[in-house]
């Protein structure tokens, strides 16, 4: 145990020097103990979904449920901030977390597993004989793929699905039909260029994505890293295909990339984004005449949505309350917790037709909205998982995009290539430094 914090500490302080970045992983007090706390309290902390830095949504949407169904049990919830509540800040002071939230894809293995956090839940799982074919059956599967052994880290809490907004009045503006499920990329492409438009100091933009987030979760189930070498994996038929797709957008005079989050702004017509904009919309502009549709998907893939978006819960190593964390978990998991959480405008693993039938009911903006959409069609497949033994390592897949394409004016392959041979260079390096200082640790 001593040789494995010495060993976070000092991978920590390399990868701080080498990255100079915020994604390094946590910096762990060499011989800090966890500080006790009561048998009754469970310490939850919530990284995504970000709405739960405020302490009221929070508690209405989780809190209230958990006191109710186990008035036993103190909650201490303490949410992600900069600076005092990251990763680091709460292990170096000796105080990890029972229950941990957060977004697999962007933080499962650069701060859970790199600070060596995970607890394989399998056990308990069939111990009570938690049922998880109730969750949604591709959600399952990017979990199970972490591993190789198909060990389960975190079970699915909530689903960031990505889906189509489109501003209506723009739409009717310009006559032009408004989207429906299943369209493809192909008729949002036609469209987008009718709805581009120019009018005196207006600038009306037909289509807006975010790169990352369409590259990251790719509908060609497409992974950016070697399956089986520490290398990026960019330079494919596959992945020129995915970024043509959607480099032909921005290539319709006007329509150039700035952010889907000014979609509120309502000039607009079509922007891809994740569903818990349909809150933030909302609120930036209530009248904003919006409504949603699916994604738009390939013509040879068709009702094929991103990969799931998801935001899990995890138990950690060090909890001494796994079992009690555990029931609270599967608890948020029922189908009545899952009921009152999509009342709330959120997608949740439990899809079963009573949660479909209550999502948004407690959101004024979603009422005559086609909710329909967001159940329609499948997510696409998850991708396989890497040898075990490889580095991890988040590839900026939106590089691809910008800068490369949107200010170089890059082609596709050259900007594929670049960005390959970049994250392949970051993933050595990497690699290295944590071989170079696991020697040091064992000494």
């Amino acid at each position: 145990m001593r040789n494995s914090v010495k060993l976070t500490l000092l991978i920590a302080a390399a990868t701080v020097l080498l990255a100079g970045c915020e994604s390094a992983p946590a910096i762990v007090q060499e011989g800090k103990e966890e500080a006790a706390s009561p048998d009754n309290e469970l310490f939850i902390y919530t990284v995504w979904p970000a709405f739960y830095v405020k302490e009221d949504i929070f508690e209405k949407q989780i809190g209230q449920f958990i006191k109710k169904k186990f008035p036993d049990i103190r909650i201490k919830h303490v949410h992600w901030d900069n600076p005092g509540k990251q990763y680091q800040d709460l292990i170096a002071a000796g105080t990890v977390p029972d229950i941990i939230m957060d977004d697999s894809h962007l933080n499962l293995n650069r701060y859970i597993l790199d600070n060596d956090l995970q607890y394989d839940m399998r056990e308990l799982i069939k111990k009570y004989n938690f049922d998880t074919s109730k969750l949604n059956g591709p959600s399952m599967d990017r979990m199970r793929n972490i591993s190789r052994d198909g060990a389960v880290y975190g079970l699915p809490f909530l689903i960031g699905d990505f889906l189509l907004f489109y501003n209506k009045d723009i739409f009717d503006k310009f006559g032009v039909d408004y989207p429906h499920n299943g369209m493809t990329y192909d008729e949002a492409y036609e469209k987008a260029k009718k709805l581009t438009r120019v009018e005196g100091e207006t600038t009306y933009k037909g289509y807006s994505q975010n790169p990352g987030h369409y590259m990251n979760y790719n509908q060609l189930s497409l992974h950016p890293l070697s399956a089986t070498e520490d290398k990026a994996s960019l330079v494919s038929d596959g992945w020129k295909k995915l970024v043509d797709n959607l480099r032909r957008f921005y290539d319709i005079p006007a329509n150039q990339f700035d952010t889907v989050e000014k979609f509120s702004q309502g000039n607009i017509a079509m922007a891809v984004a994740s569903a818990d904009r349909i809150v933030k919309f909302y609120e930036d502009n209530k009248q904003l005449n919006f409504d949603i549709s699916t994604v738009p998907v390939f013509a040879d893939l068709p009702e094929t949505r991103y990969q799931p978006n998801l935001m899990s819960a995890y138990i950690t190593k060090q909890s001494k309350k796994k079992d009690l964390a555990f029931q609270v978990i599967t608890y948020l998991l029922s189908e009545e917790m899952q009921i009152e959480l999509a009342k709330e405008g959120n997608v949740v693993p439990v899809q079963t037709p009573a949660v479909q039938a209550a999502f948004g009911k407690n959101l004024p903006q979603m009422q005559g909205k086609h909710i329909d959409s967001i159940f329609y069609g499948k997510y696409a497949g998850a991708t396989p998982a890497r040898a075990p033994g490889l580095t991890y390592h988040l590839v900026a897949t939106q590089n691809v995009f910008d800068p490369l394409i949107f200010k170089e004016s890059k082609d596709t392959v050259t900007a594929l290539r670049m960005t390959e041979e970049k994250e392949t260079k970051a993933i050595l390096t990497e690699k290295a430094a944590k071989e170079e200082l696991n020697k040091a640790a064992q000494k």
